[in-house]
């Protein structure tokens, strides 16, 4: 029998969810599949002159509670589970963190980094043209995902800006979140997913009177979400001691200096070579002892060999999904508590809520008021999360799932379902 997509998965936790929460049938099969999915190819110009066909994919899953909302993924895997997979979490995830958003998500099959600058920029173009009208800022707000980042959300922004009338130009450009500053974005958006999980690292640490001044991690993945992460884990006294991405795992016996580490990995793009590691193993990596793991690399990462060797007191999923079903309940078995990913990478569709908000008003927030507005919202949703694990004597991963489907239900309820 072969082991379930990561699509399936995702399906699992919600009928799960469903049905400890009484949801009916009928929005139980509302909410079992997307509603829109499209896949488009495109031609692309590459610079010796020749053709490329690129895939292109964009699923909608849901909008009970507002405008489509998700992330454009470049990578070398995105496939059309995948992305249906993501859509169907980001629609749980803006549930429980109560926003007007519902869920998508949208990727391109690409290497990014086999790409020049031009190249890169032609991809994006094309692809945000070839979508045209299936997104919008009233309709689908996309954002940056693995292998994207403020640069392909602005040409994004300015291709679709191009698509309109003069006169409506400035009004679209909220069509996309994550830009850079310059060209509309938010304060605090480039750290914002790993904020959120400082912030539910903080809560636990509370909850469990644990000194985080002292404490030790690992982190795999180093792209956006690990190097901010690293960063902001230094300033509270947690030393990294092990670090992984594509190009391999590596070790500090002192910890790393996030800041050296991020200046390399910007320069060279990975990990590899960086002359204060040690290169290590997998298994290396997954057996280093430590307080927490923040897995923030991609879906299904974490298999039942990597949970045997973890020793953690905590895991923070910066990733979506990156434990499967089979690890976390090896994990849990060991004691190992897990801050889910729904709750954990939160912050990223929050701060992109605000980025929305912001250029729907022609406001500029300071980066003050963006981390205090985050902060609540994610202290808020743990805490809802937490209370209802213990209520039901449940996991916090179907805890957040419950209250997201709930959150959906209830609307449905109250809406009907037309005509």
């Amino acid at each position: 029998m072969s082991a379930p997509s990561f699509s399936e998965i995702v399906r699992s936790h919600s009928t799960r969810a469903a049905e400890l929460m009484g949801v009916s049938s009928a929005v139980q099969t509302i909410l079992a599949e997307p509603k829109r999915e499209l896949i488009v190819h495109f031609p692309v110009r590459m610079d010796d002159g020749s053709f490329r066909l690129f895939k292109g994919y964009r699923v909608q899953h849901n909008n009970i509670l507002g405008p489509y909302k998700g992330g454009i993924r470049f990578h070398e895997t995105v496939s059309l589970d995948d992305v249906r997979a993501l859509a169907a979490m980001m629609t749980w995830k803006c549930a429980l963190m109560q926003l007007p958003f519902g869920g998508a998500k949208g990727g391109v099959t690409v290497d990014p980094s086999t790409l020049s600058r031009g190249e890169l920029e032609r991809v994006t173009r094309r692809f945000t043209h070839d979508l045209g009208d299936n997104i919008g800022p009233n309709h689908d707000i996309p954002a940056p995902d693995v292998g994207t980042n403020a640069q392909v959300m602005v040409w994004m922004m300015d291709t679709y800006m191009n698509t309109v009338s003069e006169s409506q130009k400035q009004v679209q450009r909220a069509v996309v979140t994550g830009k850079s500053l310059a060209a509309g974005g938010s304060q605090g958006r480039d750290k914002a997913t790993s904020q959120g999980m400082i912030h539910c690292l903080q809560r636990w640490a509370d909850d469990h009177r644990v000194d985080l001044a002292g404490c030790s991690a690992i982190i795999q993945g180093f792209g956006q979400v690990g190097s901010h992460l690293a960063m902001l884990l230094v300033r509270l006294g947690v030393s990294i001691y092990a670090v992984a991405d594509k190009s391999g795992a590596y070790k500090s016996a002192e910890g790393f200096n996030p800041h050296k580490l991020v200046a390399y990995v910007r320069e060279h793009g990975v990990l590899a070579g960086y002359p204060r590691a040690e290169p290590i193993s997998q298994e290396e990596f997954f057996s280093t002892p430590a307080d927490f793991f923040f897995p923030a690399a991609l879906q299904n990462a974490v298999g039942p060999a990597e949970a045997e060797r973890l020793d953690v007191r905590l895991v923070v999923e910066g990733a979506n999904g990156p434990i499967t079903p089979e690890a976390e309940r090896i994990l849990l078995d060991k004691g190992v508590d897990i801050i889910p990913d729904l709750l954990a990478n939160a912050g990223g569709v929050v701060v992109s809520y605000f980025e929305w908000l912001q250029n729907r008003r022609t406001e500029r927030w300071t980066l003050a008021h963006v981390d205090a507005r985050l902060e609540r919202q994610m202290n808020e949703a743990y805490m809802r999360v937490s209370l209802h694990a213990a209520d039901r004597g449940i996991d916090r991963r179907t805890a957040a799932y419950a209250l997201a489907v709930a959150h959906l239900a209830e609307a449905y309820e109250e809406r009907g379902v037309f005509p």
